[in-house]
């Protein structure tokens, strides 16, 4: 029987580089969008038998929908990649309250609605493995970056104390920490920034969304790896 997976913001950059990826391993794919509508349906009709669900990951009753229905068409769900997210430069001191929220809902907070919904399904089945999407700015922290450095940060905090509470029922918990990847989360950038980014990075080049997929993967294939923290950033955080 093929595995599944379901994913988080999968009509995005780094989420629809996961969908190919996992729907060209075998997998049975279920992703998530919210307001992108067209590009989920363009996504879903380009892998066939995928699912594609609109839903709110910063809403309990909306992410259990989903879930139960992926669960419901596809029986089972092996693998969660939390991926939806948000980013936003600005100075702390421009913060308020109700920013400072929605980035901490949709880039924290859902992974821990996602992971309360599909989880009790994996501990049942003593098998499964979730990936949470951090950054590398969770790890080294970002000037004007402050909300979202806090936000993935956590994410690292609830991956590693994930992995020790459901190692013992078998289920393994990981996370991905891109650097800078070229998708329409960074397209704000203009040519100078970019350029300037790259004589950063040691490897000179800017990330593709399918090189974090592909660490994804790994992480799916690998069953000896919980609780550690991939980066895919070309070298820019050691």
């Amino acid at each position: 029987m093929s595995k599944t997976v379901f994913i988080t913001g999968g009509s995005g950059g780094i989420g629809s580089a996961a969908v190919r990826t996992f729907a060209g391993a075998g997998y049975n794919v279920a992703f998530t969008y919210n307001k992108n509508e067209a590009a989920a349906k363009a996504l879903s009709a380009e892998i066939p038998g995928s699912l594609s669900l609109r839903c709110d990951v910063t809403d309990g009753e909306s992410v259990k929908t989903a879930v139960n229905a992926a669960l419901t068409h596809f029986g089972k769900i092996d693998v969660l990649i939390n991926n939806a997210g948000i980013a936003e430069q600005i100075l702390f001191t421009d913060i308020t309250e109700n920013r400072w929220d929605r980035m901490l809902d949709t880039n924290l907070k859902s992974c821990f609605l996602t992971a309360k919904a599909v989880i009790p399904q994996m501990i049942s089945r003593k098998s499964g493995l979730v990936i949470n999407v951090s950054s590398m700015w969770g790890i080294t922290g970002a000037s004007c970056e402050v909300h979202y450095s806090a936000a993935k940060s956590g994410v690292i905090g609830l991956s590693k104390a994930l992995a020790k509470e459901l190692g013992p029922s078998g289920i393994r918990v990981n996370a991905v920490a891109p650097g800078v990847i070229d998708t329409p989360m960074n397209s704000h950038l203009d040519e100078n920034a970019m350029s300037m980014l790259k004589e950063e990075i040691p490897l000179g080049k800017i990330g593709r969304p399918e090189e974090v997929a592909g660490a994804m993967l790994f992480l799916a294939e690998n069953e000896y790896i919980t609780g550690q923290v991939i980066t895919v950033d070309g070298g820019m955080v050691i």
